[in-house]
């Protein structure tokens, strides 16, 4: 069954380390939905979260062929139901003045907030599950969205567990 699967890369903060991964999926002819990466809590290293679409197969032959990488350290399989997901998107919204308090209303259902407020738009910051901000996008569709930016999947196991 083909579903979202999230992958942590803990590997070495070097030149060329995300190419050389972002090259296994291509050339493996599997698509990446989303890519982070930042420092990690160990100093040189850096994690990646990867999103994905596919199978457990895939998944687990993904994970040999990164391990094969050198500067990779670990590879782990973030499962939906034990780990928090977040991303961050920023909006903007064509809104005139009579609009205003009625996006504002909308907005505030999301736990967002706006971060700029030009005379014919708004931008909007929303940060949460992808499915959240999905829905966001949505409801703000029928005023006009200008642009967006949505900055991938960042995620962590739950609880004291280290990935």
């Amino acid at each position: 069954m083909h579903r979202r699967q999230t992958i942590s890369v803990l590997v070495n903060d070097m030149p060329g380390v995300l190419q050389r991964v972002a090259g296994l999926f291509g050339r493996r002819g599997f698509n990446i939905e989303s890519i982070t990466v930042g420092a990690s809590e160990e100093p040189g290293l850096s994690r990646m979260v990867i999103v994905t679409v596919g199978d457990q197969a895939m998944v687990e032959q993904i994970q040999k062929q990164l391990y094969k990488l050198i500067d990779v350290i670990k590879v782990v399989e973030l499962v939906q139901e034990t780990t928090v997901s977040r991303e961050l998107a920023l909006i903007q919204v064509r809104v005139d003045a009579a609009q205003r308090s009625e996006l504002l209303a909308a907005v505030d259902v999301f736990r967002a907030a706006i971060v700029d407020v030009a005379p014919s738009s708004m931008m909007i910051q929303v940060v949460g599950e992808p499915s959240k901000i999905d829905a966001l996008i949505r409801l703000l569709s029928p005023y006009g969205i200008v642009q967006q930016a949505r900055t991938g999947v960042t995620a962590m196991m739950r609880g004291m567990a280290k990935t």
